[in-house]
């Protein structure tokens, strides 16, 4: 697909100018990076612009409730093995952030792009993909997206007969049902702690049944595919049946299926699985993510946990007690404003560590620890709980805007 050909009209290249300005202004004002302000601009100049941006690019599109961020880091990271790529790594994964990202770059061969989850049917449609990853579909954001199921009817109706190759999680039901109106499909055996979502068939209804690692509906038939890629402890396992080892700097099983899918997408773009795995090796910190920073004479590592099923996964890769943990919780806009989420994670895993609460919503987390009998400390902000916490590295765990709020507070 890709040429040296130009496809941007003189409309086009009015939009990605002006948007571009927009970017630097919204940047000079202290107001971020500019590029969601920036991309709704140049696509309300050309709404077109997103589809011309893509047309001389193979593209891979990454949605899922948790996971997207890194891996479309770990994507991006691998098909630089076979030429330049473009990617929206901050994290900016509507229409709008899209857009900005794939103008900032004239000469990328392959666009590795998140995409939020309730976009993916659009974004495919304006991007052509060449492929789709899906992760997993989990509760989030729960006053905005929805349930999950009917997110995951958006997928398969978005991706009824579309043409990329769709490389989707067998282990998720939600993800399967999804993926099974695509024509082409590569399963990988990436895993799922979180299984709350899926106890019902999203194909009739019925109640799933899940011997060991398998699952399926005793109703309907509907059942987990047979995976051609797997992950394995510390190996990814290729459809030809060979091991190839995973060597991470980010932390966690999760991170493993992140790179497993990984090397699954990098193969379908011709780049095999030992050279793609050893490229993700260079990946650090996502968005600052697992970052571990000092502050006020102390180390604390920094990670995110969005919702129910990203909070299970983090828990299992803190240090043992009795490591410190900062909890933040805030519930803006960004985060989803509904914070019953909170009653679906289970906090007896944090048993033994000294416990610390902080952000917006601290007391609705302080109610849920109490009822968890947890020992914690309700701390009027970061600085004041990092002065509270018993000595050694500490562990901050906070979802989206917390994230944020604690980044800038840190100086990361």
């Amino acid at each position: 697909m890709s040429g040296n050909s130009d496809p941007l009209t003189p409309r086009a290249k009015l939009a990605v100018t002006a948007g571009k300005a927009v970017a630097a202004a919204s940047r000079a004002a202290g107001r971020g990076s500019g590029s969601v302000i920036g991309g709704r601009v140049a696509l309300k100049l050309d709404p077109d612009l997103l589809a011309r941006l893509a047309q001389n690019l193979d593209v891979v599109l990454v949605s899922a409730t948790n996971g997207k961020t890194t891996t479309t880091r770990l994507i991006a990271e691998a098909l630089r093995a076979a030429g330049p790529v473009v990617s929206n790594a901050l994290g900016a994964n509507m229409p709008a952030g899209i857009t900005s990202a794939l103008a900032g770059s004239s000469d990328a061969r392959y666009g590795v792009i998140e995409v939020d989850e309730k976009y993916l049917a659009g974004v495919a449609r304006d991007t052509d993909p060449k492929c789709i990853a899906l992760l997993n579909l989990s509760r989030d954001q729960l006053d905005r997206a929805a349930e999950t199921r009917m997110l995951a009817e958006h997928w398969r109706e978005g991706l009824a007969g579309s043409k990329a190759v769709v490389v989707a999680n067998a282990d998720d039901p939600l993800v399967v049902w999804a993926a099974s109106s695509s024509p082409n499909v590569i399963w990988v055996a990436a895993g799922q702690m979180w299984q709350e979502d899926a106890w019902s068939c999203p194909s009739c209804g019925g109640v799933m049944q899940r011997p060991g690692d398998d699952w399926f509906c005793g109703e309907c038939g509907f059942r987990r595919p047979t995976p051609s890629w797997a992950l394995s402890g510390d190996h990814v396992l290729d459809p030809h049946g060979s091991a190839w080892p995973i060597h991470l700097q980010l932390p966690g099983r999760a991170n493993k299926a992140n790179a497993a899918s990984s090397a699954a997408v990098a193969a379908v773009f011709g780049v095999p699985p030992q050279v793609a795995l050893e490229r993700m090796y260079q990946v650090q910190a996502v968005a600052g993510r697992y970052d571990v920073v000092q502050f006020m004479q102390r180390d604390l590592r920094l990670l995110l946990a969005k919702n129910p099923a990203g909070w299970l996964e983090t828990f299992s890769l803190i240090d043992p007690p009795p490591t410190p943990v900062i909890l933040s919780v805030n519930a803006r806009g960004a985060d989803g404003t509904d914070t019953s989420w909170l009653w679906d994670v289970d906090y007896t895993r944090l048993t033994g560590h000294p416990i610390f609460v902080v952000g917006d919503r601290k007391l609705d987390l302080a109610v849920r620890l109490e009822v968890a009998n947890q020992h914690f400390q309700v701390c009027e902000n970061l600085d004041q709980a990092v002065q509270a916490a018993p000595p050694g590295r500490i562990e901050v765990i906070a979802n989206y805007t917390a994230f944020q709020d604690l980044r800038r507070r840190v100086g990361n």
